[in-house]
């Protein structure tokens, strides 16, 4: 769907008002899960990895780190790194609140295909590589349709159709459902696991 300018506009106005008084409101849960994170495991706090943007282009997205510091020589699976704490923040979608400054400054906008690993871009398809034509989003259409229990093929139709689809409405739409998400959190785990297993390309 070709996008016009006012309509960017506002969804940029939207990004900056929303994420603005999230984060003040959610100052003192931050706080809290810093200073628990620390007690718990020490520095980073914060969990900091490149991942593709808008037509692909790199940042440095900022999320709560959930996982235990690797140790020089042992060789650990995710689900075997993750902390009990970090297990409620992803749960809970605390981790995620620090990507509000990735909104706030225009690496993200609050809505759109979840930015994934850096490694992937070449395994897309030409119909997936689609959910880069916007900027990524925290939540998006595949978040509020399974988030992890649905196969990768499915998300990223999600997210193709949300690209074709787009519009401020649906963005609204998106953000109402993902807070009943986050208010009854389900689709947080796939097959039991902590995280998706890695994408290793389509079948076709």
């Amino acid at each position: 769907m070709q996008k016009r300018p006012f309509q960017l506009f506002f969804k940029r106005a939207l990004d900056l008002v929303i994420a603005s008084i999230v984060l003040f409101v959610s100052s003192p849960i931050l706080v809290l899960s810093a200073i628990m994170i620390l007690l718990t495991d020490g520095m980073p706090v914060l969990f900091r990895q490149i991942r593709p943007g808008f037509h692909g282009r790199p940042f440095k997205i900022f999320k709560f780190r959930t996982m235990k510091n690797p140790q020089p020589g042992v060789e650990l699976s995710d689900h075997q790194r993750m902390t009990g704490l970090g297990r409620f923040l992803r749960r809970s979608s605390i981790d995620e609140l620090p990507q509000l400054i990735n909104v706030l400054a225009g690496d993200i906008s609050l809505v759109g295909p979840r930015p994934l690993l850096t490694e992937y871009l070449p395994l897309y398809n030409e119909r997936q590589l689609l959910r880069h034509s916007v900027k990524p989003g925290i939540t998006g259409w595949a978040q509020v349709n399974g988030r992890n229990a649905i196969t990768w093929e499915q998300k990223f139709e999600y997210d193709v159709w949300y690209v074709e689809n787009w519009s401020l409405l649906l963005d609204l739409k998106i953000l109402a459902l993902t807070f009943l998400k986050v208010i009854r959190p389900s689709g947080v785990d796939a097959s039991a696991a902590v995280t998706m297993e890695k994408f290793k390309g389509s079948k076709s």
